[in-house]
Formats: C-alpha cells, structure tokens, sequence
C-alpha cells in the first residue's frame, strides 16, 4: 500500500510578507494545505488598537486580498487554507472573507473561527481566581500594570485546527496560537494522532517550526547568500509529511532559492531557549534529537525527533501602554561627515536642554548609520571617515510633551547646524506610544477553545 503523503506549504512568514509567496504557491504546484503566519507579539496590539477605532477591523487585510487573488485556485486544485490572520476580530475577517467567496460563486466554502485565545475581557475575572500572569522575564505580577494593559492572548494549539478540518472547514482562521500549530493542526486532521502522541506530535511541531519564517528556510536571510540562485523568485518551503512523524523540506521544482541541510538548520535554531525543550501547548519537543539529511534537488528528510507530554500550562502574550517615543533621522554628507554628525546631535541635546528638556541616558538614543553601528565592536565593522552618515536619534518617556519637544529640534540643523545636513522631508517626528510586552502563563482548565463553521 502507497505510504499517504500530505503537502502543507507556508506562505507568509509574518503580517507584511510578500503576497507573491502564496500566489505563487498556488501556481507552481501541487498542495494540499496553505497555512499563512501573520502574527508577532506586538502585532496583536496594533490589531487591538484599529478594532477600537473600527469594529470591522482588527485582522490581517492582506489575507482577505490574497483569498481574492487564488479562490479560483483554491477550488481547481482542492487546496485548503490554515492562518492566524483573525487577529482580534477573526468573525470581521470571516465576514470579509465570505463576501470575498461569494464574488466568486464559491458560497458553499465553509469557514471556521478559532474562538478562546482573547482573553482581555475576561483578566478580570481570571484574576480573582488566582491567575496572576507573573511576567516570565521579571517575576512581577501583571497588577502592576493591570491598568495599561491593551491586549491579552493566549497561544492556542493545535487540536482545535484539527477539529475545524474535521467539520468541513475549507478555510480555518485563528486569532493567537502558536506558529507551527499551523502546521501541526493539518498532520493531526490528516493522520489522526492523538494527545498522547507525544513523538508524532514533536515531529509536526519541529516541521511547523521551520517553515514557519516562510522562505527563511529556503534561501532567505541565509549567511552563504551569494550561493541562493534566483532569490527575487525564491520558493516559498513546502513540508512532504508521512504519518510515521517523518518528513521531507522542499520547494516547488524551478523556483529560485535552495533548500539544503544547512539552510534548514539556519531556521532550525531560529528563536531557540531550550533545544530539549521546545515547550509548545501539545507537546514537548526535543530539537537536539533532530536529525536532518540532504537528499539533494532541494529535499531534506527530517526524522528522529522525540517528544514528551505538554505542560498544564498556556503562555499568554499580553502587550500594555509603556510610554512614548519619538525618532527621526537625518543624512549627514561631505567631508568630516561623521564628525559633523556628532556636532549635530550635541547641538539638539543642548538646545533642548537650553528650554527645560533635558533626557537621561535610558530615555536618549543616538545613532550613526554608516560608521558601523550595527557591528560596533566587531573588529573591521567601524569607520571614522565615511563619506555620509545617517544620523538617527530618539527620545523616550512617560510625559507625551517632553517626548514630542524632542521632534522639533531635528530639522532646524539643516540651517543652523554645520553643512551637508539633508533628508529632513519626512518632517518633524512625532511622539508614538511605547507598547510592552508582558510574557505570561495561564492554566489550560481555565481556557476554553470553540470552532464555528460558516459558510
């Protein structure tokens, strides 16, 4: 009997990733499951912001025009689609969605919503039954910050995509999970593993995980990048998974990028604590027991990897009003650039100073693109003598008005300040608010999952 193989390909490695990298998964081959990854800590916040201005916002737009582009697609090659582009209002996005279909005659597409992961109204409430969300960087308790919180979600796993495939669903939005749940949620439909398959589970998760950066795994961000052929048309990574846990990385045939042992483990290690330990809310999985093998014509098999039951425990990412801040830049050129440069953001400190602003070491930020900032310290990355220099500086604080005095000091050097002062079209920089991030865990019995099919 022919060993069952199920494709899933990720096409969005965060909220801004190329649209060509699902379109183009669509066009250039097979697949089975679509999974897009939109979201990133901060990026709830900011979703949480524009469903408080516009009830019908909250959610990745950029998800809705790419179902527009490929729902013909979608139907002729019988692909079905997993993403977290919910966001905080994943029913406005389903609703976007189904008039998206319906343009294209496709009514009786059935759409799932995730529910369970915002808990920002029920804090409260889990609160006074014991939950004190301590910060996991800091130990303190979110009471110190209860009143500035802004956004409250909870990384959900992967059974509850499972369980939206189970009942029909052609497309499943999520708000927060985990990123390779949404890979995983796909194996668990597929091949019925259980909670109990702690291996099974493991090796969907290590999958999961690297494809999860989109084409970071197939050429993209890769040290050796002079060896990626064709990186404007890199191919988005495609997971090859049989139900014995195994499974191979690869990309569709003639598209540009590479997939190798070693790009596969550049993203391998990407955001790593515990290589023993990858805690995820399935499983346990241990990434030192993966074992990786170049098959050439872009494929790597993946095998070996073990795993161990998941904690009580769901991690919660919480985000809370932290300040303002404001930046600006502006480009220094000529002879002596970088010095003059420095004479420039001495100039704006003291001025400031000269009418009452004056900013501490932690609330003051100053920057010279071009003189090797990004690799200070590193032996050969500083020059004293570049020929332009991009002078970035920044304020920071809890009083909005210092923080916006700050912005109107930029400019003024481009009369006033030495010569070769340019790049000031972007205007006097305004105060933004600071949002911070609030690591959490929460117990699992607390939080409950709903699936909801639409169509």
């Amino acid at each position: 009997m022919t060993k069952k193989t199920v494709r899933i390909a990720n096409g969005q490695g965060f909220w801004g990733d190329s649209i060509l990298g699902p379109v183009r998964l669509m066009r250039e081959g097979p697949l089975d499951y679509l999974t897009l990854d939109y979201l990133a800590e901060v990026t709830l916040s900011i979703m949480q912001k524009l469903r408080e201005r516009d009830p019908s916002k909250g959610f990745a737009v950029d998800f809705v025009r790419m179902i527009d582009r490929v729902a013909a697609d979608l139907v002729k090659k019988d692909v079905k689609v997993i993403a977290n582009a919910g966001g905080v209002n994943p029913h406005a996005c389903k609703d976007a969605l189904l008039e998206v279909l319906a343009r294209h005659g496709l009514n009786d597409m059935k759409i799932a919503v995730v529910e369970g992961d915002d808990i920002l109204d029920r804090l409260d409430e889990l609160m006074a039954e014991g939950e004190e969300f301590r910060n996991m960087d800091t130990g303190e308790p979110l009471s110190n910050v209860r009143d500035r919180v802004t956004s409250a979600n909870v990384y959900l796993g992967a059974f509850p995509i499972a369980e939206a495939l189970g009942e029909g669903a052609r497309i499943v939005l999520t708000g927060r999970g985990t990123d390779p749940g949404l890979v995983l949620g796909p194996l668990i439909h597929e091949f019925g593993w259980g909670v109990k398959d702690e291996a099974l589970l493991a090796a969907g998760t290590v999958a999961g995980h690297i494809v999860e950066c989109g084409a970071q795994c197939s050429g993209g961000n890769y040290t050796d990048w002079r060896k990626i052929p064709n990186l404007a048309m890199v191919g988005y990574p495609i997971i090859e998974a049989n139900e014995d846990g195994t499974f191979h990385v690869t990309k569709h045939e003639g598209t540009g990028g590479l997939v190798t042992r070693d790009t596969v483990r550049h993203q391998l290690v990407y955001e790593m604590g515990d290589p023993d330990r990858y805690l995820t809310p399935d499983c346990i999985a241990n990434f030192a027991s993966v074992r990786l093998h170049d098959e050439g014509n872009d494929r790597v098999r993946v095998d070996g990897i073990e795993g161990s039951a998941a904690t009580d425990t769901y991690k919660v990412s919480l985000s809370y009003h932290d300040g303002w801040k404001a930046t600006g830049q502006l480009t220094i050129s000529g002879p002596d650039a970088l010095e003059k440069a420095r004479l420039c953001a001495d100039i704006v400190w003291k001025r400031l100073a000269y009418d009452g602003f004056e900013y501490g070491p932690d609330e003051r930020m100053e920057e010279y693109v071009g003189s090797g900032v990004c690799h200070a310290g590193i032996d050969g990355g500083e020059t004293t003598d570049p020929p332009e220099v991009v002078l970035r500086m920044g304020v920071k604080g809890p009083d909005r008005k210092k923080v916006d005095r700050f912005g109107s000091e930029l400019v003024p050097l481009v009369t006033s300040g030495p010569p070769g002062v340019t790049g000031f079209a972007a205007g006097r920089p305004k105060a933004t608010e600071i949002i911070g991030f609030w690591p959490a865990l929460v117990k699992k019995e607390r939080i409950p999952t709903r699936v909801h099919v639409f169509s």
